[in-house]
């Protein structure tokens, strides 16, 4: 019996141990993988600070995002960045620029700054992903109203293009970056594009924290 009793401890320590070891090594992996995302050339990607942003005044972390609000791969995005920037609130400044290149997409963007205008930017932005594929323009103001924007001065903004000549700069700007599609980030300057896995997302973030 105490032959089998040692046995069965040693195997749970074996296992303890392999276990131990996997961790190590996948956080490890992970250090690396988030090590190699953030390599080559640092860009001024931040903009004329026109953009909308959120979380932090003084960041050790900026995150600027260049997206579509029909992209798909950026609405899989939009509430990882959310998570980041409610977690990192103190340390990370995420930034919005504008890059509508899908149908309609010009529209949208300009939704959300003239929502924006109101302090309704970001409500209007999870609002225009939350919704994506559901609505058609013409339901534009509808939507606004929903997060509380007064509709008249928000059709006059949408009609007018108000915020268009920004909208030109954040397009022009992602052209000089060489930037082919979105989401396309720039983490402290240093560009990754596509969908990042949130837990890569956060090794990246904790990098640069450290």
């Amino acid at each position: 019996m105490l032959i089998l009793i040692l046995a069965f401890i040693a195997v749970l320590a074996v296992a303890f141990g392999f276990y131990i070891y996997n961790s190590y090594k996948n956080i490890k992996g992970g250090q690396s993988q988030a090590s190699q995302v953030l390599q080559g050339v640092q860009y001024k990607a931040e903009g004329d600070g026109s953009s909308y942003w959120t979380g932090s005044a003084s960041p050790k972390v900026v995150i600027v995002e260049f997206a579509d609000y029909n992209c798909p791969l950026c609405k899989n995005s939009y509430t990882k960045i959310r998570e980041i920037g409610l977690k990192y609130k103190k340390d990370v400044k995420i930034i919005h620029r504008d890059l509508p290149i899908l149908e309609n997409s010009l529209e949208l963007s300009l939704a959300g700054r003239c929502a924006g205008e109101q302090g309704l930017f970001w409500l209007m932005h999870d609002k225009l992903f939350q919704n994506q594929g559901k609505f058609t323009i013409d339901q534009l103001p509808e939507l606004a109203n929903q997060i509380g924007a007064d509709k008249a001065r928000f059709n006059q903004c949408l009609s007018d293009q108000k915020y268009l000549p920004q909208i030109k700069k954040d397009f022009s700007d992602a052209e000089n970056f060489g930037i082919t599609g979105t989401p396309t980030w720039f983490i402290n300057g240093y560009k990754v594009e596509g969908d990042i896995p949130y837990n890569l997302f956060i090794q990246i973030v904790e990098n640069l924290l450290k």
